[in-house]
């Protein structure tokens, strides 16, 4: 009898023991749902392009606006359709856990939008009107005359932002970017702050690399000292699409090769195998990469001729008969 007692009075501490973790489990678990500070004010959380929930979670749980990132996690993979886009956010520790998370559900207040590198305003343009809507006509008219100095980049932009408000921030960008340091380098070579950046935009559409855009902004450089025609498609081919533009023309893909019958029927100041010394202003918007070949650019190079071959891969020529013999070898 006794040892019946003994073992129902066991059971019956397990049961309950075990209910009163359940409880404490259960209370602890809502309180990890609970405001991580009820006073605590909005601010700012930006995801990341590519960023996964583990990092999410941790940054939320760093930064004070939860307080468990398990929670979050285990919260999150109740829920198969959730999806946190990158973007910004405004989040408050005030929030409990499920408020975050559908803050983060509802998409972020601005995001990301990548400009890359050699693109003319309307390609700019084509870019935010399909990641945020921005009208296209607009941000175009508002743009165009900054081409060159919209600095390429990815950028956190609100979908509501005005195409003026757009063109300031890649602007400021620019001017940050175009440090003192750098336009005194250039200034070095006898070049204006605008003849350079007109020289970086042909070389940003010239070369990929940065030892040949150094190269080929030397050769750029020592033909315009020479007086001699700078004979560069990619001016042919921004004059070639701005007219097509103009005459209300769709155009599907820019930078495209061009025939040799362009060099002389695409009538344009644009069109460097027609006129002298550089085009009237910048052909696309050019890298700080471009910017600093500029920089770097010497004119006591050797060579005077480049060929670009399908591949990318790019040969120097001293002479016009060398230059001919890559481009017959390579072509």
């Amino acid at each position: 009898m006794h040892s019946k007692h003994l073992i129902r009075n066991w059971i019956i501490l397990l049961i309950t023991v075990f209910f009163l973790g359940l409880m404490v489990g259960f209370s602890y678990w809502n309180s990890l749902q609970l405001p991580a500070d009820p006073k605590g004010e909005e601010q700012r959380f930006i995801v990341n392009k590519g960023e996964g929930t583990s990092s999410i979670a941790s940054r939320l749980e760093k930064e004070g606006l939860i307080k468990s990132a398990l929670a979050f996690k285990l919260k999150v993979r109740k829920k198969k359709s959730y999806k946190v886009e990158p973007g910004e956010y405004k989040l408050s520790p005030s929030m409990n856990l499920s408020e975050v998370m559908e803050g983060l559900n509802q998409g972020p207040n601005e995001r990301w939008v990548t400009l890359i590198e050699g693109w003319r305003v309307e390609e700019m343009a084509r870019r935010l009107n399909s990641d945020l809507g921005i009208d296209y006509d607009q941000f175009v008219k508002v743009a165009k005359p900054f081409e060159g100095y919209l600095f390429p980049d990815t950028y956190l932009i609100n979908p509501e932002a005005t195409p003026e408000t757009i063109v300031t921030l890649l602007r400021n960008t620019f001017k940050a970017r175009y440090t003192e340091d750098l336009q005194q380098k250039i200034e070095a070579k006898g070049l204006t702050p605008e003849e350079s950046v007109i020289l970086a935009s042909l070389v940003e559409r010239e070369a990929r690399s940065d030892e040949v855009r150094t190269k080929v902004a030397s050769i750029i450089l020592k033909r315009l000292k020479m007086g001699m025609k700078l004979d560069i498609d990619a001016t042919v081919r921004f004059a070639k699409d701005s007219a097509d533009l103009q005459r209300g023309k769709t155009i599907e893909k820019f930078w495209l090769a061009i025939t040799r019958d362009d060099y002389s029927d695409v009538k344009s100041p644009f069109n460097t195998y027609l006129t002298l010394g550089l085009p009237p202003s910048p052909i696309c918007n050019p890298s700080l990469s471009s910017l600093k070949a500029v920089a770097n650019a010497d004119p006591s190079i050797p060579y005077l001729y480049y060929y670009h071959d399908s591949k990318g891969n790019t040969y120097f020529a001293k002479t016009l008969d060398e230059h001919n013999s890559n481009v017959a070898r390579y072509r």
